[in-house]
């Protein structure tokens, strides 16, 4: 999760004081800042998804400027608070929960040019994920950090795969455009190409289908195709997965225990908490 990052100097007790707050939630005050930033985040996107229902925003217009003001202000000054009580600034700014923090911010700043952007506030969902260090989480989150190793380690094969589907959908697409002859949903081959993706990618939305035999004939082999077509990234990464599972030598450094499961959070002899 979040890296510790080290105090200013122990002469501003202040900023040890407020940092202890912010970044720790092992005290009373450091777990009810942690709630209250939760609870202010949940609000902040339900305002903004209620602002987008036309009825309740002309009901409570006023209450959510003023709300998101106040929830705005109390972000930016957590924001300076955060970068303030920290000796390296850079590694907070530039770290994932640094960024995102500041994501959170220039959203509401925008909208004063572009008033629309201030549905891009729905960012701030993702500042939820400090939900897995103040309730204990931590091994949950280091799950997460396994499955986007294992997605990276596997990306030069899923970037491949994506390149194939482009080709495919592009043949596809270009062939349904000269059988169906340029009916209705197939005018050019770039709205025949959407309807290669579509299909391929078992979503559709049945805004366009074929018309003739050969047509038709053309849909079944492209839906029967798209459902091993979706199988191979899952395949790629579940693959990447087991192989680091099993390149993983788990011993438990109290007892030597070898014989430890591949979930196991303890080690079965001695109880100690595996790394």
């Amino acid at each position: 999760m979040e890296r510790e990052h080290n105090l200013i100097p122990a002469d501003t007790l202040w900023k040890s004081f407020l940092y202890r707050i912010i970044y720790r939630s092992d005290t009373r005050l450091g777990k009810l800042f942690d709630i209250i930033l939760l609870s202010l985040i949940f609000l902040s996107t339900i305002i903004i998804m209620m602002e987008s229902v036309p009825k309740i925003d002309k009901k409570f217009h006023y209450t959510f400027i003023v709300l998101e003001w106040i929830i705005s202000l109390f972000f930016t000054a957590e924001y300076w608070a955060r970068i303030i009580v920290v000796k390296n600034k850079k590694n907070y700014i530039f770290s994932f929960f640094g960024i995102i923090d500041f994501l959170a911010l220039v959203p509401f700043y925008l909208s004063f040019i572009f008033p629309v952007t201030k549905y891009f506030l729905i960012f701030r969902m993702l500042r939820m994920l400090r939900i897995f260090r103040i309730f204990n989480l931590l091994d949950f989150m280091n799950d997460g950090y396994f499955i986007v190793r294992a997605l990276k380690n596997s990306s030069r094969k899923i970037y491949i795969f994506l390149l194939f589907l482009v080709i495919f959908s592009v043949i596809v697409g270009s062939l349904m455009f000269m059988v169906e002859g340029g009916r209705t949903g197939f005018e050019t081959i770039p709205q025949s190409i959407y309807w290669a993706v579509v299909t391929v990618t078992t979503v559709g939305y049945g805004d366009v289908s074929p018309i003739t035999p050969m047509g038709k004939f053309f849909a079944i082999i492209l839906m029967l195709a798209g459902y091993s077509i979706i199988a191979v990234p899952t395949g790629i990464v579940t693959a990447e997965m087991r192989n680091k599972r099993q390149n993983l030598e788990i011993v438990c450094d109290r007892c030597g225990n070898e014989d430890i499961d591949d979930d196991a959070r303890y080690c079965k002899q001695c109880g100690k908490k595996l790394a």
